[in-house]
């Protein structure tokens, strides 16, 4: 593959592997990776275990690998009061955002935490890397977190602090005057969790997807508004995704493209597309079980051209760039985990697809009656035009010197236009018809449903009405019960009382027989 020209050959919406020159940077995951002028910079990660803390780059020119070497201005006081003398710490699951020449770098883990939040920098001219000061309400320390660029903000969304206690909470950092704040939400915010993906929809929305608890995999999608900053959980339509933790994100004309995660047991192995405008999710291609792009926790996404805008997002480990190669959009990955680390690099080549408009939150039932009033009112305005025959000679006295013939394709033209709103204005009428045959038809469903519920209704009761009568039964047949014991008890003494006379008669019976016997006796003898 041509290093100058490598991306005229690829296929649409397919991921490919990229072949590359020179040594590859160590394979890893739980990375964070941002484009800056050509280039893209991986930095930290990590492997086996183990927190890694080097900065690779890969030339998108000549498709090589390169290692970075950063400087840093000590400051004994600021490092000693971080507990952090390193250039640059070993780290993980952190997030990278790029701001004008520089790499923020926010969060994550570290072997020697603090307790707030850090953000770092790297001067891309200068190789220069530090901490940047902040001020405000700075929240906790945390890593798994999203960032997503705002303006001239950044928004931190949920995580995992050092202690593993899952968030959900939500601030701002103000890039302009490194001033954090905290965003006090409304409505029921998504449930705390970490390794999910946000983006900005149309300057207002901030959208969570998937992520994971310490036991559930989540397949949600949360909206904030950040105008109100109200949370809602909107309906989704289109194809059924899966709970998925450790993916990346970007957001490309309106598309929100979802790469890699997974579960405890399963890489994703499809990418999948949400329609931000309105809220569908499709599949836009699938690899195979054991392809690192269908990593079980994690993988980055990233791209760079000469002279193209780059847009960055970062998902807990994994990070996202779009770029445009002479009209095309792309995508390129690098890293993950399948069973093993990865260190290979990968792309996409997108197909063009409409540029949906910025809206969302807008329901069929709404959309129809908005565009019934808007056909409703460029018909009567269209019906009300009044073209008279001296229009022409009018016109004819105006320095344009419009000609009969122009009037008459002005005419022709605005014609053509009320019969296509006529046309659209029929489809809404027939749209309109459906609606509320859909509607008599649920009524009649819920007539019927009410008259069986009353039929229910009265069985129920007559059935209540035999359980009391029943009831009262059972009573009397008690009461009947507890007299026939004592009418039993009664019987059983009278039946001893007989036992005892029939014992002293027979007694009395033996003593009289026995004096009986002596007398003759007596009377025998004396003879």
């Amino acid at each position: 593959m041509d290093s100058g020209s490598w991306h005229l050959e690829l296929p649409y919406d397919l991921w490919v592997t990229l072949p590359v020159s020179g040594a590859r940077p160590s394979p890893r995951y739980k990375h964070a990776a941002a484009v800056f002028d050509q280039k893209l910079y991986i930095v930290g990660g990590s492997r086996n275990g183990r927190f890694l803390s080097d900065v690779q780059v890969f030339d998108l020119r000549s498709l090589a690998w390169s290692n970075l070497r950063l400087e840093t201005e000590l400051d004994a006081d600021k490092t000693e009061d971080s507990g952090l003398l390193e250039v640059l710490p070993p780290m993980s699951d952190h997030c990278m955002v790029k701001w004008g020449t520089k790499l923020l770098i926010l969060g994550g883990h570290y072997k020697k935490s603090s307790d707030s939040m850090i953000v770092r920098f790297i001067d891309l001219e200068t190789n220069l890397c530090g901490v940047m000061e902040t001020s405000g309400k700075v929240p906790v320390a945390r890593g798994g977190h999203s960032v997503t660029l705002v303006g001239s903000r950044l928004i931190i969304f949920g995580g995992e602090d050092r202690s593993r206690k899952l968030l959900n909470d939500v601030h701002f950092l103000d890039l302009e005057t490194m001033t954090w704040d905290a965003v006090e939400v409304t409505q029921t915010p998504p449930a705390p969790r970490y390794d999910h993906s946000a983006a900005l929809h149309a300057n207002r929305y901030l959208i969570v997807f998937g992520g994971c608890s310490h036991s559930i995999f989540f397949n949600d999608l949360h909206v904030l508004d950040l105008q109100t900053n109200e949370w809602s959980q909107p309906e989704i339509k289109g194809d059924l995704v899966t709970g998925r933790a450790g993916h990346a994100g970007i957001t490309i004309d309106g598309n929100w493209y979802i790469v890699g995660g997974g579960d405890n047991n399963n890489g994703c192995q499809e990418t999948i597309v949400l329609n931000m405008t309105k809220l569908a999710w499709s599949i836009l291609t699938s690899v195979k079980g054991r392809n690192p792009l269908a990593s079980e926790d994690s993988v980055s996404v990233a791209f760079r051209v000469v002279g193209l805008i780059v847009l960055v997002r970062k998902g807990k480990g994994l990070s996202v760039c779009s770029a445009i190669i002479e009209g095309e959009h792309h995508l390129v990955a690098f890293g993950g985990y399948n069973g093993k680390y990865n260190n290979e690099v990968f792309v996409m080549r997108l197909k063009p697809r409409d540029i949906p408009r910025p809206k969302i939150f807008q329901s069929p039932a709404a959309a129809a009656a908005a565009a019934s009033v808007t056909a409703a009112y460029a018909l009567a305005k269209s019906e009300k035009l009044d073209i008279p025959k001296t229009l022409s000679s009018k016109f004819a006295g105006i320095g344009n010197d419009l000609s009969e013939k122009d009037v008459r394709t002005d005419i022709d033209a605005i014609k053509e236009d009320k019969r296509v709103l006529q046309l659209s204005l029929a489809e809404v009428r027939t749209e309109n018809s459906r609606f509320r045959e859909k509607i008599d038809e649920v009524n009649s469903t819920h007539s019927e449903l009410s008259k069986e519920l009353s039929s229910v209704q009265g069985q129920l009761v007559a059935e209540r009405s035999r359980c009391f009568k029943l009831e009262a039964q059972i009573a009397e047949l008690q009461k009947m019960l507890e007299s026939s014991q004592t009418i039993e008890n009664e019987v059983q003494i009278l039946r001893q009382q007989k036992s005892a006379f029939e014992q002293e008669m027979e007694r009395a019976t033996s003593v009289q027989t026995q004096g009986s016997g002596g007398v003759w006796r007596w009377i025998a003898g004396g003879q």
